[in-house]
Formats: C-alpha cells, structure tokens, sequence
C-alpha cells in the first residue's frame, strides 16, 4: 500500500503547519485497460530502504480519496506509481531490486493514458506523428537519451556502485513496445554523449537490453565493449550558439543529427551546482564540451551562486531550442523509480512524501511541464529550496517550448493537492497509482 507524504510545496515554501493528504488505495487501470498480472519475484527482498537522515516529520494516517478528474490544461504530464516497482534492501546493486515485470506495467498504462490509445501501434503511432505525419518508417532512428553522470563512480563498465544512474529497466520497457509497434531494433540508438569523468554506458545497463534485444545500438563517450563513440559536428545543425555573449559555441553529437526522433529520459535528482538536473539538463550529456575556460563555463551559467547567472537567460534553454531536439522531441520520461537527493554519490534513500522510493514515472509530449511537476515533486520532498529552480523554465516557456505552472514571482504548482491535479491550472496533471 502506498503510504501518505507529510506537508504541502506551499506549506514547505510559507513556513505553515502540516496537512495530512491521503492517497489511493486501490490499483487504478486506464480506460478499456487491465493491469496485467504478475508472477512473484523471489529475487527482491522485502522493502527496508536506507533511512531518511534529513529532518523528519509526522506520519498521518493513510485516507482513501477517488481518482482524480484532471482539470483543463495546455499540457498533458502522466505520473504514474506503483509501490511494486523497486524492493531494495540497503545492500547489494539498488538495480537488482527493480521488477521488470511492474515496470512494463506501468510504461504501458502510461503512454495509454498520455495518448488515449490502447495498442502499441497506435501508442506509437501517435507519438511518431508528432515529428513525421506518416509515422515511423523502417531505417528511420530514434535516439533514447539516458543519463550515466555517475557512472564513473560506479565502477565504469563493469561496476555495479549505488550512485544513482539510468537503470535498464524503463528503456527496456520502451524498447518492448515500439518493437510491438513494428520499430526495428537496429533503429534504436541509446546514448550519454558527457565527456569526460570515466563516464560511459556500462554493462550493468547494456546486457539486461541486449539479452532481449541483441540489435540495439549504444553510443557513449568511452570504450566500453559495445559501445560505439560519439561524434559531433557532421552538419552545420548541430552547432548551438548562445544568446549570452561569454558563451562560444557547442556540437550536438552526431546521432541527434541521424535520428529522426528523439526521447528524453532524465532522473528526478536535486543538483549541487543548477538547482535540479531533470530533462534540460540533461542535454548536457548531448553537447561536446560543458566547461571552458573563465566565463565560458556553462556551469557558472546556470549557477544561482554565480555572478554569471540571469533569472531570465539560461544556456539549458539555448540547447533545447537546437532544431535537433526541439523539432524531434517526441517524448520525455521521467524517471522516478528511486530518483536522487543530490547529483554525485547519493545511494536511493526513502522519501518522506512518498514513505518510500518515489516509485514512479512521469511521462509527457511537453518538455517544460514534465521538468515544472518533477520540480515540484523535488520542493514538496524539501531536497529544492531555492525558487531560483525554475527560472529555466520560465525562459523556455517565452522561448516557446511549453509551460511551466505559476508566474516568477510564485513558481511551481502542488503535485499533492487533493484531489490530485487540482494543484494545477496550466498543466493537465494525471496520477495513476497502481
């Protein structure tokens, strides 16, 4: 059973008292859907997460409430928790206690739900449409951006460390349903361009894939076996330049340019440096450089600390906006099946608005809502303090690339106000527990 989260992001932000929500009990299934059943896992371990070592609070008792009716809203975000999804101990590779099974599950209930379709080919279909009008054709690429900042510590290409990286399980999902919509597996292209720091794309990941899906391709920065390096500059593109004049200009990595889709599958992870690191960010591991000499350091760019940084100007923004992502984007995944306090060296850990690992998964077609409600997942948790978080949001909402609930002035919205959904305005936020 799912258990109740503690206070309010607005109760967190104003500094008022606690108010008990409740959550659903019962497992939800979309329309014309059944959730699908589920042999026992006698590898996972009952649930006994690390303990929370930052401040607590009082635990409410848990009240049934009924599925939300979503209100209105320019953009659709789909978030989807199943308390099943992850069984860790405390010991052992965090990634050895994640169901496959439970996962599936809850890709496929979803991109259903995100579509309002009920087979994979017309799931995929639709979203395919959102780039080219006729769908996927054969030969034509998908590129799955996936996040590996900490592989370095984890141990390279064959470790299995505890740093929070991109787990195989939600990829394999995805693989498993365009394959059920006719995708070749040869036109899958998995990649971390990131430079730099041991980072690369290990075994641990690519194996549980290739088990299944022999043909899938890998492109990463280091020489891992398997994995093809990364190239950049190929067409003229691909070359990000920057509205801010101490910035010189970066390459995307070739496969953006080869691919004719996109998708983007960030963690739900607080930062040390930006204030998050969800979808935006996550295209630094797209670019061929992040740090450069003096003021040419994107980092000093999108630092609240740093005399460099504007409220009104971020580089993640100038990024997204690059034809190669913005015009091929045709998904983002959010994934929150441990998510992470903090970017470096951080092992799962319980969450108090969740009592539990966040178990879950956002899915969205817009790239600003789905960051704006994971920010607000991360405020409600108390690991973002800083309102300075969406500012890159708001900058790429004037840029045109979607909304992000509230104003400057009072950002964010509530993924916690009862009923769920009725937090938000301009977001059409949907919560599915299973």
């Amino acid at each position: 059973m799912m258990k109740t989260r503690r206070i309010t992001r607005r109760e967190l932000l104003k500094g008022t008292g606690t108010i008990l929500l409740g959550t659903l009990v019962g497992r939800c299934a979309i329309a014309g859907t059944e959730p699908t059943s589920r042999a026992a896992d006698p590898s996972l371990t009952p649930k006994a997460y690390l303990p929370v070592v930052r401040g607590g609070r009082p635990t409410p008792t848990p009240t049934p409430t009924p599925t939300p009716t979503p209100k209105p809203g320019t953009a659709r975000v789909v978030h989807v928790h199943d308390p099943d999804a992850t069984n860790w101990s405390g010991s052992g590779w965090y990634g050895s206690a994640v169901s496959q099974s439970v996962v599936d599950d809850m890709v496929r209930v979803g991109l259903q739900n995100l579509t309002s379709k009920s087979t994979w080919a017309d799931v995929w279909e639709t979203l395919f449409s959102r780039v080219e009008a006729a769908g996927y054709q054969a030969g034509q690429k998908i590129a799955i951006k996936v996040n590996f900042n900490n592989s370095g510590g984890n141990g390279g290409c064959t470790g299995t460390g505890n740093r929070i990286d991109a787990l195989p399980h939600p990829v394999k999902a995805l693989i498993a349903g365009m394959v059920g919509a006719g995708v070749q597996q040869n036109d899958m292209w998995i990649y971390d361009a990131t430079q730099g720091g041991g980072r690369t794309i290990p075994d641990r990941f690519r194996n549980p894939i290739l088990s299944s899906y022999p043909n899938v391709q890998f492109y990463g920065y280091t020489d891992c076996a398997g994995v093809h390096a990364v190239s950049y500059g190929k067409h003229s593109s691909l070359t990000v330049q920057f509205s801010d004049s101490h910035l010189t200009d970066r390459l995307l990595a070739d496969v953006l340019y080869d691919a004719t889709y996109l998708i983007n599958m960030p963690i739900i992870k607080e930062h040390g440096i930006h204030p998050v690191s969800l979808g935006f960010k996550n295209h630094f591991g797209s670019i061929d450089q992040i740090e450069r000499a003096g003021s040419d350091s994107l980092h000093d760019h999108i630092s609240p600390s740093s005399s460099l940084y504007r409220s009104d100007y971020s580089p993640l923004v100038d990024i997204s906006r690059n034809p190669n992502i913005k015009d091929k984007t045709i998904l983002t995944v959010g994934d929150g099946l441990y998510g992470a306090y903090g970017a470096t060296a951080v092992p799962p850990t319980s969450w108090k608005t969740f009592n539990d690992a966040p178990n879950s998964f956002l899915f969205s077609t817009d790239p600003v809502a789905t960051d704006c409600v994971m920010i607000d997942l991360l405020v409600a948790e108390g690991w973002v303090t800083n309102q300075k978080a969406y500012d890159y949001l708001f900058a790429a909402q004037n840029a045109g690339l979607g909304v992000c609930e509230g104003t400057s002035q009072n950002p964010g919205g509530d993924p916690w106000q009862t009923p769920y959904g009725s937090g938000y305005s301009k977001i059409q936020y949907v919560r599915i527990d299973r």
